[in-house]
């Protein structure tokens, strides 16, 4: 690759000489060369030693590419959802800033199942009279049709009380279900052996003018079904309901109405990248660029998007042994579809390359905590079936390394799957990251390691129009922005303690070895911590069955 010199002129104000501009935090040691050489701005600069790359990788700098994507969504209906103009623009404005920078920038395009709902409503007519509420009482399907119905519900196939063993209904799964069924009535169906998007099917085969679909009934399966479909294409509205209400509902006259758009649509994924001197052993991070469709997505995920531009743009003057790619994942809320995709078209030669990955999904969380992917799963061992390749307790020990050097509070979170890691693991390749938490409560313990408040959500905006520019904690980001440059130096230039391959030591770098040993490190947390930092448990689109 050449490198150009028409990189944008930014001035980034550095902090006094041997200091980070990490908020109430300790110096790295040998931050003394953070000082620019010879006056220059960190444009200018090589930054190919820690004290240097962390001292040119600001909270301004983060916050300039920030406004940029609140100002792309006020711009477009409030939202950088993918299929929509804004995440086209938040995709030109990564490749700009890239291109801009040096960086070699693709665009890789990919079809995808697009749904945005708009309203919806759900209400017993006759006999009695009831209003029920979405979230509460029942939540539209994802890629259910759009449709405003009033007709009597038709129980099909439902076992009341519920079946003995839990996943065993068959409601709605066959055709031969709906022999006897009344055209136009709302099919009232059970949540069971197959997908909702089946029994869906099978109903508008029959003519029902709407589906209902409630849960099973037995421990576990009683509340709000949310679920999807699979993909658009059917043509009646479905929502889901607990199962306290739907057993009660057949013969009753119901009012289901939704709108929605549901349909396939293109968007792309962004992928960036930085030659080394060898090209068999790439660094790979990424993030998601897109929003859900209801808000500008300033937190979730622009935080991680914003902060691999501001690292992108103040690295690519370094010449580095291993060769440095970053991605900008597109439909990661509607089930990690452009991770998955960019993964399932290497071919086995492309993925050998790939020697790890780091996630960077969510890092500014306004009442956040500071939380690394447990690779060792020391505290949270992988759900079954989720693999953790052999490598990835090394990549949380680098963001460990981290934290201790800045006498920071940390914690393990669930390797779970639920982030754009997942298709990488599935592929064998070590995945690591960090991330401050979404919808699960903050602990009291964990007040007094990170402030904020216990008993509310690590992000009260998670996934709605207020996670905007205002729904962030600048101290998290800053100290988080760091972190995603020292871990993408650290391993740049060497990733044995990884894979194997040997590199050389980063300049600057506080490599510690015996995690066991480390001051800060909260493992396990206090027995009062229910889930411990708050797995990352994003809503793609609900179950499928």
């Amino acid at each position: 690759m050449t490198r150009t010199d028409s990189r944008r002129a930014r001035v980034v104000a550095l902090g006094a000489a041997g200091a980070l501009t990490l908020t109430g935090t300790v110096a790295l040691a040998g931050a003394a060369g953070a000082t620019p050489h010879g006056g220059k701005a960190c444009e200018e600069r090589t930054n190919d030693t820690v004290a240097e790359l962390t001292g040119c990788v600001t909270l301004d700098g983060v916050m300039e590419h920030l406004r940029e994507f609140q100002g792309i969504a006020d711009a477009n209906g409030g939202t950088r959802a993918s299929g929509t103009p804004g995440y086209t623009a938040s995709a030109d404005y990564v490749q700009e800033r890239l291109e801009s920078a040096g960086w070699t920038v693709t665009r890789q395009p990919f079809e995808f199942a697009f749904f945005q709902q708009t309203s919806s409503a759900f209400a017993q007519v006759a006999p009695d009279v009831a209003t029920y509420a979405e979230g509460t009482d029942y939540a539209v399907m994802t890629y259910s049709a759009s449709g405003d119905v009033t007709a009597t519900a038709q129980a099909v196939d439902v076992v009341v009380p519920p079946p003995a063993v839990v996943n065993s209904s068959t409601s709605g799964c066959e055709a031969a279900d709906f022999e006897g069924f009344t055209a136009g009535n709302i099919a009232l169906v059970q949540r069971g052996t197959c997908p909702f998007g089946q029994k869906v099917a099978n109903a508008q085969a029959a003519g029902a003018s709407a589906v209902v679909v409630f849960n099973e009934g037995q421990e576990g399966r009683t509340d709000v079904v949310q679920g999807t479909l699979g993909a658009p294409g059917a043509t009646i509205p479905a929502i889901g309901v607990p199962y306290a209400l739907g057993s009660t509902l057949d013969g009753d006259t119901l009012r289901v109405a939704v709108q929605a758009v549901s349909e396939f649509r293109d968007t792309e994924n962004v992928i960036a990248e930085l030659p080394g001197n060898t090209s068999d052993n790439v660094v790979m991070a990424g993030a998601h660029l897109d929003s859900v469709p209801a808000g500008p997505g300033i937190n979730d995920n622009g935080s991680g998007s914003a902060a691999l531009v501001e690292v992108a743009e103040n690295l690519a003057e370094a010449e580095l042994p291993n060769t440095v790619r970053f991605a900008w994942w597109g439909a990661e809320e509607l089930r990690l579809l452009g991770s998955t995709h960019y993964v399932t078209s290497l071919t086995p030669e492309q993925r050998e390359d790939v020697a790890l990955y780091l996630n960077f999904d969510m890092v500014g969380s306004p009442n956040f905590a500071r939380l690394t992917y447990d690779g060792d799963q020391s505290t949270f061992p992988a759900p079954e079936g989720v693999p953790v390749p052999a490598g990835s307790d090394q990549i949380e020990y680098v963001f460990e390394d981290f934290y201790e050097e800045q006498g920071l509070f940390y914690e393990g979170t669930e390797f779970n799957g639920r982030s754009d890691y997942q298709a990488f693991i599935g592929a064998g390749i070590p995945s690591g990251g960090l991330f401050t938490g979404a919808e699960q409560l903050k602990q009291e313990y964990q007040v007094a390691a990170y402030g904020g408040e216990a008993g509310v959500a690590y992000d009260p905006n998670y996934h709605q129009a207020g996670d905007d520019i205002a729904n962030l904690d600048p101290a998290a980001l800053d100290q988080n922005s760091d972190a995603i440059a020292y871990a993408v130096l650290t391993l740049a230039y060497d990733t044995q303690r990884v894979n194997g391959v040997v590199g050389e030591p980063v300049p600057g770098g506080t490599y510690q070895g015996d995690p066991q040993a480390r001051q800060y490190r909260l493992t396990p947390p206090p027995p009062a911590a229910e889930g411990g930092g708050g797995g990352h448990d994003h809503d793609h689109g609900g179950d499928t069955a």
